[in-house]
């Protein structure tokens, strides 16, 4: 009986070793490139703030090593006088940070570099990005949350109507 038990133990044992392990840890977080620029400034902080917001998020991934990638977020806010169109800053962040990620590939791995590693490293660019603004004197921009799901979406959708767009060669 004793031995059935251990045998039982070594077959589940040696199963386990067959499944890659699954594992996601953040190895880094860290800025990679940062620029901001107050083009018109003094003369903007004489009129009256009325801003408009233009902001573009971007993403993208890269391996770096074997189970290690880097995933970058790529924020641009560029804020300009509601009335005259003045640009009052332009302000650019490129929040990066390095996963550790096995047992996870294909679709999954796609997902969780598109989507999920995003989710990790927006509140660092978000933070980085007020920070900036008020250094340059503006009063803080809070970026409002980014559903990554909803664009990582988004962009599959658009990559497979691409793909169908395409033509095919004979």
């Amino acid at each position: 009986m004793a031995e059935d038990n251990k045998g039982n133990a070594d077959a589940q044992a040696a199963g386990q070793q067959e499944k890659p392990q699954l594992q996601f840890a953040v190895q880094r977080i860290y800025v990679k490139d940062i620029s901001f620029e107050a083009p018109n400034s003094p003369a903007v902080f004489a009129q009256q703030f009325k801003p408009k917001v233009g902001l573009d998020i971007d993403t993208n991934s890269s391996k770096v090593a074997d189970d290690l990638y880097e995933v970058v977020i790529k924020v641009t806010a560029q804020v300009t006088h509601a009335e005259s169109g003045t640009t009052c800053f332009l302000a650019e962040v490129q929040q990066a940070g390095l996963f550790r990620i096995s047992g996870i590939e294909g679709d999954q791995l796609d997902h969780t570099l598109g989507a999920f590693c995003p989710n990790v490293l927006f509140p660092y660019a978000r933070e980085c990005v007020d920070n900036l603004v008020n250094r340059g004197g503006f009063p803080p921009l809070m970026l409002a949350p980014v559903n990554f799901e909803a664009l990582y979406l988004q962009k599959k959708r658009k990559d497979a109507e691409s793909a169908e767009q395409a033509p095919t060669a004979h």
